[in-house]
């Protein structure tokens, strides 16, 4: 597995803070992408799925009043609404290599770190 090691994250977020200073405590050099800055696009948040093993549903915050009404909507329509809307995207995602994970709870980011 790869060495380089990238956080996406929100700044104002409490878990994401928790898992940058589980990043910081391990030192390890790593980027860290605040989303909201940076927006993701349908491409990269593609292959966050792929690299988190999970589907496109399962990024969804599902209970961001955004999220409403997307019960029916299939997987390219969402995608395009979280890179539009990052307030849809689960975080934050801990990306080592090719494989990634939602850094709630924080152990999974201990276990990435890890391996």
């Amino acid at each position: 597995m790869g060495d380089k090691i990238t956080i996406y994250q929100k700044p104002t977020c409490s878990k994401c803070r928790d898992a940058l200073s589980i990043l910081k405590e391990s030192g390890r050099e790593f980027d860290s992408i605040n989303y909201y800055d940076d927006r993701l696009t349908v491409e990269v948040l593609r292959e966050l799925v792929r690299k988190l093993g999970i589907s496109v549903r399962d990024l969804l915050r599902a209970d961001e009043p955004l999220a409403r009404g997307t019960e029916s909507v299939d997987d390219d329509e969402l995608l395009r609404l979280m890179a539009a809307n990052p307030d849809l995207i689960q975080r934050p995602i801990v990306v080592r290599g090719d494989s990634a994970v939602l850094g709630r709870p924080p152990e999974r980011i201990k276990k990435l770190l890890d391996n």
